[in-house]
């Protein structure tokens, strides 16, 4: 089965990020096909390469980052809703006349046409979050 996933809650308030993550690694080891993780509303912010969680903590940012590697992930973080929270990659940030961008590796920005795609192309759209 061919999947898409949105995740609406950021990365440590909130169960829905870890829950994608858990569910993305275990479709992927059960031989089915991610298609595409879609970032959205507050869940932008597990795209940030600036969080720095406590050690004993779980590191979500790399763990989407590690996976994304592993399995060559589509990982499309919305650029409105990144905008709003200060999130942009290099070439948004040049556009913005901003001097620095904070997008972690494995991540790309995008927009609503993206998760549109994903539901078209998926057999099932799976959201995470409110």
């Amino acid at each position: 089965m061919k999947f898409s996933i949105q995740i609406n809650e950021g990365p440590y308030q909130h169960q829905a990020a870890d829950s994608a993550y858990q569910f993305a690694k275990a479709s992927l080891a059960k031989g089915h096909e991610i298609f595409r993780v879609f970032f959205y509303h507050d869940g932008v912010n597990n795209a940030t390469r600036l969080a720095v969680p406590p050690q004993d903590d779980r590191n979500i940012t790399q763990q989407w980052t590690e996976l994304q590697k592993e399995h060559n992930l589509d990982l499309v973080v919305c650029i409105a809703a990144a905008q709003r929270r200060g999130l942009m990659d290099e070439d948004e940030a040049k556009r913005q006349g901003k001097d620095a961008n904070n997008i972690a590796e494995g991540f790309r920005i995008s927009g609503l046409g993206q998760l549109i795609e994903a539901g078209i192309e998926s057999d099932r759209l799976v959201t995470f979050g409110a």
